[in-house]
């Protein structure tokens, strides 16, 4: 291994507790080889939760598919839902292998990959390193970058907003009733789809120079659990009357390529975008205004 990474790796204690739940599922899985999977797969998130919680990050075990019995039995999974980040991928790499092996089930959808090393006793795991993506089902351990960027590189991620839970009336920080940012909801927010119960929330964006900022509006309305309609709107704060000309509205997809977008001429008051989404998918919001930008992020 690299010896750079070698001197930042993490060795965290497979306690009692570790066998135990990993046990516990491998008895829900029938077959043998993907008993084995299930229980070194659990060790691995075991070690990676045990070191982020001792860092301050906040995880879900209960939202990730590697503490789901039916996924487990359908994927080879080893999630960890990282609270406000997204799912960071725990693979477990055998003692004196020089690879880490990513099936490519997993390669959408996680925020990073971090191999841990099960020592032959499984008494102990080793943390070695992590990337953030991959396109191969082996990596080489030589390929990983150094643990010790790992909270770092979390750090820099801008929390999602989860827009399933808005149905529930669960709102991310700085998102608040369209009234309370522009005093009244305006009639240039006429979205498509209002003959079907919708929900807005409003964020005032800065872009840059002072008392240079909009409003995003995004609404969301639910046909079915299985799809979205979504729209988003920038318009000018309170107490203006049109949008900064050359104004930039675009929606990105999870790979951060640009999908659509709109611009905002000499005379506008409002720019806006429709689009349709599913269950898990992810996509990112950006304003921009000449070389300054905002991107928020989404997940439905």
């Amino acid at each position: 291994m690299n010896p750079e990474i070698e001197a930042w790796t993490f060795t965290v204690p497979l306690a009692l507790e570790a066998h135990s739940q990993a046990e516990q599922f491998r008895r829900s899985q029938p077959n043998p080889h993907k008993a084995k999977q299930v229980y070194l797969n659990t060790l691995a998130v075991y070690a990676v939760n045990s070191y982020l919680q001792g860092r301050g990050f906040e995880t879900d075990l209960d939202k990730s598919a590697s503490y789901d019995p039916v996924m487990q039995m359908l994927m080879d999974t080893a999630d960890l839902v990282v609270k406000n980040r997204g799912k960071l991928e725990c693979r477990p790499v055998l003692p004196e292998s020089e690879v880490v092996c990513i099936p490519a089930e997993v390669w959408e959808e996680r925020i990073g990959y971090v191999a841990v090393q099960l020592h032959e006793s499984l008494r102990e795991a080793t943390l070695l390193g992590f990337v953030e993506k991959v396109s191969r089902s082996e990596l080489p351990l030589s390929r990983l970058r150094s643990l010790e960027a790992l909270p770092g590189y979390l750090n820099k991620i801008k929390p999602l907003v989860n827009l399933s839970q808005w149905f529930e009336n669960v709102f991310e920080a700085g998102w608040q009733a369209v009234e309370a940012l522009l005093g009244t909801e305006p009639p240039e927010l006429a979205f498509s789809f209002r003959s079907v119960p919708s929900i807005k929330r409003c964020k005032l964006i800065e872009l840059g120079t002072p008392g240079q900022s909009v409003a995003v509006i995004v609404a969301i309305a639910g046909e079915s659990e299985q799809e979205m309609d979504i729209s988003v709107e920038v318009q000018p704060p309170k107490g203006q009357t049109y949008l900064p000309p050359n104004l930039q509205l675009i929606v990105l997809d999870e790979d951060g390529e640009a999908v659509i977008d709109a611009h905002a001429r000499n005379d506008n008051k409002n720019i806006q975008l429709e689009f349709g989404g599913e269950p898990g998918d992810r996509f990112s919001v950006k304003v921009a205004l000449g070389d300054v930008s905002v991107t928020e992020n989404f997940v439905v």
